[in-house]
């Protein structure tokens, strides 16, 4: 049983799963428990009673879990766009980094013990908030539904689209996600973020393996 918060001090930090030590983690004092910030390009998965939180603004995050166990996770991840919507052997590599997303997420997952059958997945984000660039939410909303359903997981809920960033925080150990709409007008960072997470994996190239985390 987990101990209970003394003279305002934070539990003991669980000890992350390896090869989630870049992750940065945090006490939240509203919640008492740990959490877990990720940003684009990232995932984090978790066996103990974490939250795990980020922002999303065009980006898609899958929550998924194992129902049974409580182990699961997040991941924070946008496909590239080409400027050439011609190119199908774009598009077909392009696919591939929301393929990565969702692997390495869903592979961790079983690792730790999580069995397929058991998966629940809740999926968010998506928004149009980057001008001029209005089909790089559908894109993404698109490619993980569609993942989704070829793979034969349980989606449960989501919350996507329009034109608002989202704040998501997950609870694997409950299944719990909880979601605030920010106001557009107040979150140029996040677009900005965006826009450079969107630069740079266009200009990586995308012959051979592809290191999204």
């Amino acid at each position: 049983m987990k101990e209970p918060i003394r003279n305002g001090e934070p539990d003991p930090k669980p000890k992350a799963l390896r090869g989630f030590k870049h992750i940065n983690r945090y006490w939240d004092k509203s919640r008492a428990m740990w959490g877990a910030k990720i940003q684009p390009g990232q995932y984090y998965v978790t066996i103990n009673n974490e939250l795990i939180v980020t922002v999303l603004g065009s980006c898609v995050s899958a929550c998924i879990r194992d129902k049974k166990l409580g182990i699961g996770g997040m991941n924070h991840f946008m496909l590239p766009v080409s400027k050439d919507t011609t190119n199908s052997s774009w598009a077909s590599e392009s696919e591939r980094y929301g393929n990565f997303a969702m692997e390495h997420l869903i592979n961790e997952i079983l690792k730790q013990g999580g069995r397929r059958e058991n998966l629940e997945v809740k999926i968010f984000g998506g928004g149009q908030i980057i001008a001029n660039m209005t089909d790089v939410g559908k894109k993404n909303i698109a490619f993980v539904r569609h993942y989704i359903k070829t793979e034969g997981l349980k989606l449960i809920s989501e919350d996507v689209g329009d034109i608002h960033p989202r704040k998501v925080l997950y609870i694997p150990s409950t299944g719990k996600a909880m979601v605030k709409r920010l106001r557009s007008l107040h979150n140029e960072t996040i677009v900005e973020r965006e826009k450079d997470y969107l630069k740079d994996i266009g200009d990586k190239p995308l012959g051979g393996d592809i290191e999204l985390f």
